[in-house]
């Protein structure tokens, strides 16, 4: 069966300013900066609209397009509505179509919100991370605690039905306390989803290089462990569904975008250092802006995307595992069966077993999946194992 992409990710780098977790792919622009006025952003948008129209259109029409980044509320109207008008023409968009963009507080304004709504955008996923200032500027983020109540009185005001909340734990002097002020605060607010990301040091970031994983600043692992447990409690009694490891959500306001990548289904990606999911090859762009206009200059040329990864049927077996543990339906046993044969189905079995005797993975005739919160805390562990006995 030949899985067609009906989902499109944007990739936009501009950002305010680098936080101190990020090693995404970005272009820092500085808190004076007007972005309507930056040029760069109106460059970088020139080669993005190249690269939509250059691509290939595999036959369906885009159930969603996720803007992420960076920060995408950087954008000019202008800017995003040429973009989306580019999609539009190049693959057609599906009726009910899941229009994200990621959003920062103090990088848009109660007007730009309704300007965006008035181009198509129906989902909004606002990045505060915390509701403690002192931990705000530890992170390096440029916003305040006070931004995130005026970002969130603008999309009321607007009436943003479908929003997301992002929050982070883990961060380095964030007490237990501390976390769950922040998830009571994004409760009062009631988004129709919250992310919460246990963070991760990367070795390129400041906090990579200041810190170690478990020694103070930074919680322990079993500090780390407490705040998950936490999320999962408050947020599951105030009526979320923890539908994935880090994501929650209000009845019918689950991520469609995000389940395209869960669910290890095809995508097309565009921009600074996306990665694309086509016909069983990972279609990875540079990280750099000129790199990137270099790249789309080339397929003027040749028609080829290069840079890509073909998966091989282990490949696709390992993804679909990782990918699909990650939901709290867990991964189907019939399609496996069917996709990868009865013997591949019985070692998962013999291998998983000794994961549901610690309640870590359940296992029915019909899926195996991960506990809720246990076998999601767990779950790097389950996986390292997956890993090991398929390689």
């Amino acid at each position: 069966m030949i899985d067609l992409p009906d989902s499109a990710y944007i990739h936009i780098p501009f950002c305010r300013r680098r936080c101190f977790y990020c090693d995404f792919p970005i272009s820092v622009i500085g808190n004076k900066t007007e972005p309507s006025q930056y040029s760069p952003i109106e460059t970088y948008v020139e080669w993005l609209v190249q690269e939509i129209a250059l691509t290939p259109n595999l036959g369906k029409s885009l159930k969603t397009v996720f803007f992420g980044g960076g920060t995408p509320s950087l954008l000019p109207v202008k800017e995003l509505s040429r973009i989306l008008e580019t999609l539009e023409k190049k693959f057609g968009f599906s009726q009910g179509a899941e229009i994200s963009l990621e959003i920062d507080p103090g990088t848009f304004t109660t007007e730009k919100l309704r300007s965006y709504q008035r181009l198509g955008v129906n989902r909004v996923s606002l990045g505060a991370q915390a509701f403690q200032d002192e931990i705000l500027q530890t992170c390096g983020r440029s916003h305040s605690v006070e931004d995130i109540w005026q970002a969130v009185k603008s999309l009321e005001e607007v009436g943003f039905a479908n929003f997301s909340l992002d929050l982070i734990s883990g961060l380095p002097y964030q007490s237990l306390q501390q976390w769950e002020e922040s998830l009571l605060e994004a409760i009062k607010i009631n988004p129709k989803h919250l992310s919460c990301y246990d963070l991760v040091l990367e070795a390129v970031t400041p906090f990579g290089k200041r810190y170690q994983a478990g020694e103070f600043p930074l919680p322990t692992d079993d500090h780390s462990a407490q705040m998950y447990r936490l999320a999962q409690e408050k947020l599951t009694q105030a009526g979320y569904q923890h539908y994935e490891i880090s994501n929650y959500a209000l009845n019918g306001y689950q991520c469609q975008h995000n389940r395209v990548y869960w669910e290890n289904r095809s995508y097309y990606a565009f921009g600074m250092g996306a990665a694309s999911y086509l016909q069983g090859s990972r279609y990875n762009r540079p990280r750099t802006r000129v790199d990137y206009y270099e790249y789309v200059a080339g397929l003027k040329n040749t028609q080829d995307q290069a840079r890509s990864s073909l998966n091989t049927e282990q490949d696709y077996l390992l993804e679909t595992l990782m990918l699909g543990l990650r939901l709290s339906e867990g991964v189907s046993l019939s399609l496996l069966s069917y996709r990868f044969g009865e013997e591949i189905v019985s070692r998962l079995f013999s291998l998983l077993l000794p994961y549901q005797d610690q309640g870590w993975v359940i296992i029915s005739d019909e899926k195996v999946c991960l506990s809720d919160p246990e076998g999601f805390l767990f779950s790097n562990v389950v996986l390292t194992s997956i890993f090991e006995k398929f390689m």
